[in-house]
Formats: C-alpha cells, sequence, structure tokens
C-alpha cells in the first residue's frame, strides 16, 4: 500500500493545479487518471471544437470573401483530414505542456488507472492500493446517450467521438438545441454538410430569454441549418450508409451521420463512493458545502462537473482556487460569490453572464433594461456582420448590474466588461462615463447603460 496525505481523482481542469499547489506546500501528493490528460477540455471539448470553429469560419471567410472585396478564384474546399490534424496537433501540445508540468513537480505522484474506493481512505487504482487523508473528486462526467429503439444498429456520435472524425458529413442530424449541439451544428454548416437540429423543447437553448432562442434560431436558419422544434425522436434504424430518425409526430429525417448532444452525466457511478460515505443526489451529483466540501464525508472535496455547481472549464478551474484558498492560504471563499458567466460559440457568439431577464421576472422584481441591435457597433457594420444585439440588466436602488446579454460579433469578450464590475460591485453609472475605444464591440456598452429604463 502506498500512502499520501492527499489523493486527487481526475486530471481535468481543477484536478491537476490543485495536486502541484498540495505538492508545493509540501504534502505527498497522488495524482489518478484513467485516460488522457486535461479531462474533457482538453480532449473533445474547448480546446478541440474551438481550434474546428476556427477552421469553420476560414471556410465561411472564404466562401463570402467577396462581400469584403476579395475575389477567390476557384471553388473552395474543406480537407477534413487536414482540419483533424490541426485540431490533433493543439491538443497534444496541451497533453504535452501538462504532462510535463507534473512531471516536475517534487512531491506529486501521477498513477494511471481507474480509480476506486475500498474504504473510506483506501483507493484501488488496478492492482495498487492507495491510502490518504483527503480525498479530492475532479472525475468529470459523460455524453449522455438516450435510449431509443434501434440504438444497437447504429453508428451514433457524442462530442468524444466527433473529435475523430475525418470526413465531412453529408447530412449531420444533430439531437439536442442546446449549447454543444448549436457550436457542432455552425461550425459543420460552414464546413459544407447539411445540417438538421432536433430539439425536444419548443425553444432553442430553452434556459435563455425568448429573443435569445428566437434570434439564434434565426441565426441558424440563415445561415441554411434546418431547426425542428418540439422534436421528440421516437426510434432510429440503420439504412445501409445512411441513419433514418423518426420522430414522434410521423416524421422522417435521413442522414449520414447522427450526433446526440442532449447532455452530460457525472462519472461518479465508478468510484463506488458509498465505500468512501459520500452523499449524491438524484442525478449522481456529489452533494458539497460553500467550500466544495462532502456534505457527508468531510475527507472528500469534489470539484468540476461532478458537483453541480458548475459544469464549464472555467467555473472547474475557479473550483480548484476556492478550494486551494481555503485550505492553503487562510482566504476564506465559498462557491456562492462566483457569478454565473459563461458563451456559446457560435459565429456570432452568445455572450452570458448573471441572470437573465426571464429570471428576474420570475423573481417578480422590478429591474432597469437596455437594449441595443448589433448594427449600432461600429465594429459589426465595418466586418458586415451585425446581427445580434446587446441588452444589460440593473437594479434600480442600487444600481449594481443583474446580468448582460451580447449576442454578436466578439460578445464572448466584450461581456466580460460588465462581469468585472458585477464583481467590483460597482454602479452601472460608473461604465455610463467610460471612455472606451473606437471602434470596438465595448464602445457602445455605457450608451446601452446610459439608455435603461425601469421595467415593472
Amino acid at each position: 500500500m502506498s500512502d499520501f496525505d492527499a489523493i486527487v481523482i481526475g486530471a481535468g481542469q481543477s484536478g491537476p493545479p490543485l495536486a502541484v499547489r498540495l505538492a508545493q506546500a509540501g504534502q505527498r501528493v497522488a495524482l489518478v487518471e484513467k485516460s488522457a490528460l486535461g479531462g474533457t477540455c482538453v480532449n473533445n471539448g474547448c480546446i478541440p471544437t474551438k481550434t474546428l470553429v476556427a477552421s469553420a469560419r476560414a471556410a465561411w471567410v472564404a466562401r463570402n470573401a467577396a462581400q469584403w472585396g476579395v475575389r477567390i478564384d476557384g471553388a473552395v474546399t474543406v480537407d477534413m483530414r487536414a482540419v483533424k490534424a490541426r485540431k490533433d496537433a493543439v491538443v497534444e501540445e496541451s497533453r504535452t505542456s501538462l504532462k510535463a508540468w507534473l512531471g516536475g513537480t517534487d512531491g506529486l505522484t501521477l498513477v494511471q488507472g481507474e480509480a476506486r474506493f475500498s474504504s473510506a481512505h483506501t483507493l484501488q487504482v488496478g492492482s495498487q492500493e492507495l491510502r490518504a487523508e483527503r480525498f479530492f473528486i475532479d472525475c468529470g462526467g459523460r455524453p449522455i446517450v438516450p435510449e431509443l429503439p434501434g440504438m444497437s444498429d447504429v453508428p451514433y456520435l457524442t462530442n468524444v467521438n466527433m473529435m475523430d472524425l475525418e470526413v465531412l458529413p453529408e447530412h449531420l442530424i444533430i439531437v439536442g438545441g442546446s449549447y454543444v449541439g448549436l457550436e457542432f451544428a455552425h461550425m459543420y454548416r460552414r464546413f459544407g454538410s447539411r445540417v438538421s437540429v432536433l430539439e425536444h423543447g419548443s425553444r432553442l437553448i430553452s434556459r435563455e430569454d425568448d429573443e435569445v432562442s428566437e434570434a439564434m434560431a434565426q441565426l441558424l436558419r440563415d445561415d441554411g441549418i434546418d431547426v425542428h422544434l418540439s422534436a421528440q425522436v421516437r426510434a432510429v434504424a440503420r439504412a445501409g450508409d445512411a441513419v433514418n430518425v423518426e420522430l414522434a409526430d410521423g416524421a422522417r429525417l435521413r442522414g449520414s451521420h447522427l450526433l446526440f448532444a442532449i447532455g452530460r452525466v457525472p462519472n461518479t457511478d465508478r468510484l463506488n463512493l458509498e465505500a468512501a460515505g459520500v452523499t449524491l443526489d438524484d442525478k449522481g451529483f456529489i452533494l458539497v458545502d460553500s467550500q466544495l466540501r462532502s456534505v457527508s464525508a468531510p475527507h472528500v472535496w469534489a470539484l468540476g462537473d461532478v458537483n453541480r455547481r458548475g459544469a464549464f472549464t472555467h467555473t472547474s478551474y475557479n473550483d480548484f482556487e476556492i478550494v486551494a484558498a481555503n485550505l492553503l492560504d487562510a482566504e476564506p471563499r465559498k462557491v456562492e460569490d462566483r457569478i454565473s458567466i459563461y458563451a456559446v460559440f457560435t459565429d456570432p457568439p452568445l455572450g452570458r453572464v448573471g441572470a437573465s431577464e426571464r429570471e428576474l421576472r420570475e423573481r417578480g422584481r422590478p429591474y432597469l433594461r437596455g437594449v441595443r441591435p448589433m448594427s449600432r457597433v461600429g465594429r459589426a457594420r465595418e466586418r458586415d456582420e451585425t446581427r445580434g444585439f446587446i441588452k444589460l440588466l440593473a437594479d434600480p436602488e442600487s444600481k449594481l448590474f443583474l446580468g448582460a446579454t451580447i449576442f454578436g460579433v466578439e460578445g464572448d469578450e466584450a461581456i466580460h466588461c460588465i462581469a468585472d464590475l458585477m464583481y467590483a460591485r460597482a454602479p452601472y453609472t460608473v461604465l455610463t462615463h467610460a471612455v472606451h475605444t473606437h471602434p470596438t464591440v465595448s464602445e457602445l456598452l455605457p450608451t446601452v447603460a446610459g439608455s435603461m429604463e425601469l421595467v415593472r
């Protein structure tokens, strides 16, 4: 048996930096990972998909170059093998850098294999038995695959094996109209595929405000994507090299490839957490307190996708910061202080921070609201990419920002102007007096903030 002060399970976005910090503090640390270093983000999430997004945008710009006065003689084609090779190179660079960082840390032992608790303080990894006083779980999640008639006969894709695709789908059918599905839809349409999106609900990205859902649906349709709402998949079937998808209303679609993007589940079911005394909720997430400590097993912490406190790379890394601050820096921090922020990397992207207007209405509270179309933004007009809008929300009494939506060119970057003010707890009036560089997307934010009106 090997003894450690701490064992970190999973080498995603929070596990490695926490393992390094603990080792640098003089602790004996084991980092256990059953597959590739870097977790979802590095291997089949943020990094590879945004690399593909960049290739897809290059293809789109080339095909539409004439609108900017640039002539390209001959057809623009996409070599998916070359696209994948570029993606693989970027991913491998990240893996190599991470491996070198971990390997160069004194006191840190990397253990390859699948972990399973055999007792409260004992972990089995293959033939190895590891013991520690503290455990930090960052084992991530995996895509949900539905149980449908015909699934056993149909070759289907998820975000994981989508990363291995070296051919351009003739017709890609995507089940799921939320963030992951929409990014793949837009990306592959720009590569040149016919794309159909099947969303079981009445709106795309249903957690967003109605006008965001409507604008996103219009964006996809304008770009030639077939969007089917209230589309309940009843069965799938193989038809030679094609896939047939049958909907509950009797409609049928035939595609060359089928991608499921309907959510994720935590990998907690593989850890035998009962042996460690760890309590899960009804979805398999570890129940934690404000400092991300298990509510039932005080020697266990949960970070990243397994704690239901965020499902993004940036929230996972912030989990590490919270745990490290409390354990090593004598700095009390709690997860409730985090402001929700994320982006959807369609083109143009959607940037979101804080509360939505729908949430404020449900709370029954008055708020200030300012809205401007992206057609008012100089940067958008110059690039001839004027789709989308800016929406800012603030409290009428405290004058603090409550939330913001920037759906348009560079909205994924400009949203941080609002996020930083929210963390600073500065009133929106500070923004109205700010001078921003022209011509940029951010320069319109003071104008929008200065035009907010009361909504009751």
